[in-house]
């Protein structure tokens, strides 16, 4: 016979089943109970000839660095379309960070520069929209630099904490 709890808690608790521990089941998927327990979803955009490497190699001295962090190779960072910011915000991401060559040391010669004025334009447009502009961040990491991208990564994801989960432009 079915039980017809109202939710997945009183049906264990109904069936003598210890239940300290267990959420409910009718919660929202990535929802905590308790905010305390909350991490931030950031999405790191990395270019593939300076960041990337500067985080393969933090990867490879096994330096520690919050694990909430999902990172994509691109072939600069001046190839990040505004819309893959956006894009990253609708579908749950609570920051965005773009990663480049320093300048004058892009391998593309100018792409960082693109970068840079995309980032202050893209600020002023995120704040249009309503999302706290502290959420998209951008920064110059070279292929050596492993312990900055380890740095990088622990403060901006502090100050993504910081900041709480982001709802705006979020897809249901």
């Amino acid at each position: 016979m079915a039980n017809l709890a109202p939710n997945g808690l009183e049906a264990q608790a109904q069936n003598g089943k210890d239940n300290s521990n267990l959420k409910p089941q009718n919660s929202k998927p990535g929802m905590q109970s308790n905010p305390a327990e909350w991490e931030p979803k950031i999405l790191a955009f990395c270019c593939n000839w300076c960041t990337y490497t500067g985080a393969d190699l933090a990867g490879l001295n096994r330096m520690k660095y919050p694990d909430n962090i999902r990172v994509i190779r691109v072939p600069c960072s001046g190839r990040v379309n505004p819309q893959f910011i956006f894009r990253a915000f609708q579908k749950g991401y609570d920051g965005v960070l773009v990663c480049g060559c320093h300048p004058w040391d892009c391998h593309y010669t100018a792409g960082n520069y693109y970068t840079r004025r995309r980032f202050l334009l893209m600020k002023r447009l995120l704040e249009y929209a309503g999302i706290d502009p502290g959420r998209f961040q951008a920064r110059w990491i070279s292929g050596s630099e492993a312990a900055k991208f380890r740095d990088t990564i622990s403060k901006v994801t502090e100050e993504i904490k910081a900041l709480g989960p982001n709802y705006k432009l979020k897809e249901e």
